[in-house]
């Protein structure tokens, strides 16, 4: 006992006075995530059962050693370059794409600030329809190859391409583009003189992302016959091959690797100030666009698309008659009355995997010793989500159960590098206090640096779960339940009125979540 305390005055008990609070809302928590767990197929008899751990590990086991023979690896070295190619020629087309609709649906330059609603709805159509989807739909109109994943990519990213540019452009600084217009310029001359200047770096920095992430799209497309390793790899699980399923994961993720480096550089080349020089433009810029144009040629010689022939007449009459057999959609009660449980099923999918990561990826952020654990990270995030469903529903068994735990090991990479870095910027003062006043590391964890990164995590875990949603509406393509299973069986069918009809589901869904999410990050913000 201290020396000046008084031994008639009992000591304040030491206790969470928001304890009750918490304790209530993790009870209401609960409550709520019991039907999202019945939905989601949540069980844990697989891991549990011995049977299915040896299943498992024979499975697992058959990864071991990779496949090395050269014929096999004449065979990945060409879909690895395929894979490139779609993903750079997919760009380039959802740029040509982008650049008009940007112009379209952006108030940017204009004397009224204005939005065409008509761009506006073109590009919530084009990016809500997963690329995937718009992948199966051209390869029922192409056949087999790179050329439908080519068109996907130009479609659904160059919704998102547009989307952003415009919203890049609206948030630079007026002023220069009102200049030129006051002084005559038109709408053109102000964007092209006024705003493009200020907003290039930040417009060209998040091309080059997105192209990064057209390399893991690529590869995602060709499951449904699309080229690329991604068909490669489809062929090997399905022939149960583990050694050449290995070794197209490791050429993955190499892959990623090494498209995370260049785009890191990229990056890090557009931060640095421009030096002082009579050309607009030095050595380095011009042998990064000789690049650029040397890379577009190769990929169109590569995947050898005849780019004309999708413009004849015929090619027209063939695409016009498979879109207009989704229309009417099936909205028969029976019918609606599936598609309603596709829907049920996608978000419990997707809800059940982000929580998981959001536990995973917390414990994997907390070590210090960050480096086993970043590779650890690297590799979860690496492998794109219907790898890893493949997986899981091989583990498993198919429904969504394996979708959940696909999105959550992909995810729980992703969210784990993010959570770590936000623990890192948050003050270490409070934690420290805590500590020198006699509290343990959990307590000083929990009451000191948890409060301050938590909107930071928060705000990474509803992105994540905004992004999981519209995975979680493809991952039934390889059996992982929710609307892609149903849009797969009936595209198989050759019933395009009911697939019509989950393809609108996938487009109001998404369109919901856009919505809800950004009510929710303007709700976080107040």
């Amino acid at each position: 006992m201290p020396l000046n305390a008084d031994p008639g005055v009992r000591a304040p008990a030491l206790r969470d006075p928001a304890a009750r609070g918490r304790v209530g809302w993790l009870l209401l928590a609960l409550v709520l995530l019991w039907p999202l767990l019945q939905g989601s197929g949540f069980r844990l008899a697989p891991f549990l059962e011995p049977d299915n751990l040896r299943v498992i590990g024979n499975f697992l086991a058959n990864f071991l050693p990779p496949e090395t023979g050269s014929e096999f690896l004449g065979y990945l070295g060409r879909a690895t370059l395929e894979t490139l190619a779609i993903a750079t020629s997919g760009m380039v087309l959802a740029f040509v794409v982008a650049v008009p609709l940007s112009y379209l649906a952006s108030g940017a330059a204009r004397e009224r600030i204005t939005l065409n609603p008509v761009s506006r709805g073109l590009l919530t159509i084009l990016r809500g329809i997963p690329e995937l989807v718009w992948a199966l739909v051209f390869v029922r109109v192409f056949g087999l190859g790179p050329t439908a994943g080519v068109l996907a990519l130009g479609l659904t990213y160059g919704g998102m391409l547009a989307k952003v540019y415009a919203e890049i452009l609206e948030s630079t600084d007026p002023t220069p583009a009102r200049a030129l217009a006051a002084c005559g310029a038109g709408r053109v001359q102000a964007l092209l003189y006024g705003l493009l200047p200020q907003a290039a770096r930040e417009l060209t920095s998040y091309t080059v992302y997105r192209w990064e992430c057209a390399i893991r799209a690529s590869v995602v497309m060709g499951f449904v016959g699309a080229g690329g390793l991604g068909q490669l790899m489809d062929q090997a699980m399905k022939m149960l091959n583990g050694g050449e399923a290995a070794s197209i994961l490791l050429c993955f993720m190499v892959l990623v690797a090494a498209a995370d480096l260049l785009s890191t550089g990229l990056r890090r080349a557009l931060d640095a100030a421009p030096q002082a020089r009579a050309l607009p433009f030095g050595w380095r810029s011009g042998l990064l666009i000789l690049a650029l144009a040397a890379g577009l040629w190769g990929s169109l010689r590569l995947l050898d698309m005849d780019l004309p022939a999708l413009f004849t007449e015929d090619a027209v009459h063939t695409m016009g008659e498979f879109v207009q057999g989704f229309f009417p959609p099936d909205l028969g009660h029976e019918w609606l009355a599936k598609v309603l449980k596709g829907v049920w099923e996608t978000l419990a999918i997707s809800i059940v995997g982000t929580l998981l990561a959001a536990a995973a990826g917390l414990l994997l952020a907390l070590p210090r010793w960050r480096a086993p654990w970043n590779l650890l990270l690297n590799v979860l995030r690496s492998v794109p989500e219907l790898v890893w469903a493949t997986i899981t529903a091989l583990a498993v068994g198919l429904g969504p159960f394996a979708g959940a735990l696909a999105l959550a090991l992909h995810t729980a990479g992703v969210l784990g590098r993010l959570y770590a870095e936000a623990l890192q910027n948050t003050p270490p003062a409070p934690a420290r206090a805590l500590r020198r006043a006699g509290s343990g590391g959990l307590q000083a964890f929990c009451y000191g640096t948890l409060p301050g990164a938590a909107p930071q995590l928060l705000a990474y875990t509803l992105y994540r779960w905004e992004m999981n949603i519209r995975m979680a509406a493809i991952l039934g393509f390889v059996g992982a339940g929710g609307l892609g299973q149903l849009l797969y069986f009936e595209l198989s069918l050759f019933h395009y009125a009911q697939a019509g009809t989950v393809i609108l589901a996938m487009l109001l869904l998404s369109m919901a979540v856009d919505y809800g999410s950004a009510w929710l990050r303007r709700a976080m913000r107040a």
